[in-house]
Parts: C-alpha cells; sequence; structure tokens
C-alpha cells in the first residue's frame, strides 16, 4: 500500500467494524469510522474520525472516501442498499457478510441445514438476500461481499488464513473458523489491493 485511502467504515463499534476500522488505522489509512453510539472515554487517534449518526444519515461524509465498508447487520444494510449505491457512487462498496449462504462439500448451503439454529436464520436470510441484490446490481456498481467462516468470533491477528469463493473452508478436522481481528486484516487486504470486484469471497483458517 503506497498512498493512504480513505475509507468510512458504517457500524464501527461493532465486533467486525471495530476491528476493520483498527486494521485501517494501522496500515495508514484516514478512516471514518460511523456508528449511532461511541465510547465517550476512548482516547483520541491520529488517523480515526468518529461520527455519530446513523447509518440512514442523509448527511453522512462520503465525499472524497475511495472505499465504504457497510459492517451493519444485514437487516439493517438490505434495506438500505439503494441509497448506499446512490451515495457511493464511484466508490467502492464492501460488506461484512454471513457464512449461512456458503456451500457445503454436499452442494448444499450451510443454512439449510438441519444443525442450523432457528436463532441464527433471520440475519442469516438477510445476508443472503443482501447478497442475491449486490449480484443483481448494475454492472457499474464496485461491490464486493466478503463472508466469515463458520466460527467467527474476537480472537487473535495472525495475518495467516486462507481465501476462498462460494465454498465454507474448513480445517482438516472440519472446524471453519476465523478470527474477527484476520477478517479485518482480508478485507483490508482487498481494499487495497481488489481482488474481487462484484463478487462474493470467503476467509478461514
Amino acid at each position: 500500500m503506497n498512498t493512504p485511502l480513505k475509507i468510512i467504515v458504517l457500524g464501527a463499534t461493532g465486533m467486525a467494524g471495530s476491528r476493520i476500522a483498527d486494521e485501517a488505522v494501522a496500515r495508514g489509512h484516514a478512516v471514518t469510522a460511523v456508528a449511532r453510539h461511541h465510547d465517550a472515554q476512548a482516547p483520541a487517534r491520529d488517523g480515526l474520525n468518529r461520527v455519530t449518526a446513523d447509518a440512514a444519515a442523509p448527511d453522512l461524509p462520503f465525499d472524497g472516501a475511495d472505499a465504504v465498508v457497510s459492517a451493519l447487520p444485514a437487516r439493517a444494510a438490505l434495506p438500505l442498499l439503494p441509497a448506499l449505491v446512490a451515495r457511493a457512487a464511484g466508490r467502492r462498496l464492501l460488506f461484512v457478510g454471513g457464512a449461512g449462504s456458503l456451500r457445503l462439500p454436499n452442494g448444499e448451503r450451510v443454512i439449510d441445514q438441519p444443525g442450523f439454529r432457528e436463532e441464527w436464520k433471520p440475519e442469516a436470510s438477510a445476508h443472503v438476500d443482501l447478497l442475491d441484490a449486490l449480484r443483481a446490481l448494475p454492472d457499474d456498481v464496485d461491490w464486493t461481499f466478503l463472508s466469515p467462516s463458520a466460527l467467527f468470533l474476537p480472537g487473535e491477528r495472525t495475518g495467516t488464513f486462507r481465501l476462498g469463493g462460494d465454498d465454507l473452508l474448513a480445517e482438516a478436522d472440519g472446524t471453519s473458523r476465523i478470527s474477527a481481528e484476520d477478517y479485518a486484516v482480508a478485507l483490508l487486504d482487498e481494499i487495497e489491493t481488489p481482488a474481487h470486484r462484484r463478487q462474493r469471497f470467503t476467509v478461514g483458517y
């Protein structure tokens, strides 16, 4: 990465959003972190501008941004998609996705498995719908959707992981996982060196 980028992170205080913002700042980018609530005690940091606003606010500062990252829940991002596309015209749009639409070796989706918990289905279904909506957008919309592995939790930044396409990644013992920290690394790598424009991809160990 040679030139610092201007990156907006929507939902910047959540598990994924906070780590994406941290990773971007650590790489020297200028980050606008948008959330409804910020920690009033959080120290000021070079490269990080905290904006307290709803992601639907029409006056969010998209001007001058190189990339807009939605780390919002899919049920919040989906109804905002038309407005995000219109306001981010000419900029990259990247979405924190879900694992539910990834395929298993038998060709079936993760969300359709008998053991998939009922309480996860509303958000997982919204991620499926969001991905479908992105794939239906006109060709001039520059979007990327990054699905985590099945287990997506806070952990360690190792910088060592695998990337995939539409298939769930799993380790030799069948475990499918990625830390939120390494997920952020993969997303920032994609922002800096685009390799999955208008595609979904996934990351896992």
